[in-house]
């Protein structure tokens, strides 16, 4: 048999100009590339940065001036409120009813404001006191359950179901309570 020859495997001699197949990039390439890739990623990471911090900066400015403006929208409709007002105090010579017609018009317009702004009375004449939503200011013997309200002295209000201002009140205590 005629000896055919086989090609002997490459054992590489670890010099990388050696190897023909498959160049190696030299460390000092990788380096390089490593340092490239990596500032690119700190570049990346520093806009971001300075956009969220824009972000924070934005909302901020935003929050204050929503603060700051809040209180636009019903100012704007109680202008119509203060007119009305002004209106009937630079009437000279008007009559008594006109004036109250005046006045009571005034306060259909206020309680249309309130209404539009979720601003809600608390009226609690013949409830339950409520320590929640009134102030009791006195307590007076009364035929009424004790712990009722019996007289309102000045209405509460709440705002979205929230207690801006309670209601102060009378309630009832019992005949036979003598404390």
């Amino acid at each position: 048999m005629p000896d055919q020859e086989q090609p002997s495997p490459q054992v590489s001699s670890g010099d990388p100009s050696a190897d023909s197949a498959a160049p190696v990039p030299d460390t000092e390439e990788l380096l390089r590339r490593a340092e490239l890739k990596a500032q690119e990623h700190h570049e990346a990471w520093l806009r971001a940065k300075a956009e969220a911090e824009n972000i924070r900066k934005r909302t901020a400015i935003e929050l204050a001036n929503a603060y700051k403006y809040a209180i636009e929208a019903i100012a704007t409709e109680l202008l119509p409120v203060k007119d009305s007002l002004e209106a009937t105090l630079a009437a000279d010579s008007a009559a008594l009813e006109t004036l109250r017609s005046g006045v009571d018009l005034t306060l259909k317009q206020l309680n249309a404001v309130f209404a539009k702004a979720n601003l809600k009375e608390i009226n609690p004449i013949g409830e339950k006191f409520d320590p929640h939503q009134h102030q009791a200011i006195s307590m007076l013997p009364s035929e009424k359950e004790p712990n009722t309200v019996i007289n309102v002295l000045q209405k509460g209000y709440s705002l979205h179901d929230r207690v801006i201002r309670p209601a102060l009140v009378t309630v009832a205590k019992s005949k036979d309570d003598q404390a």
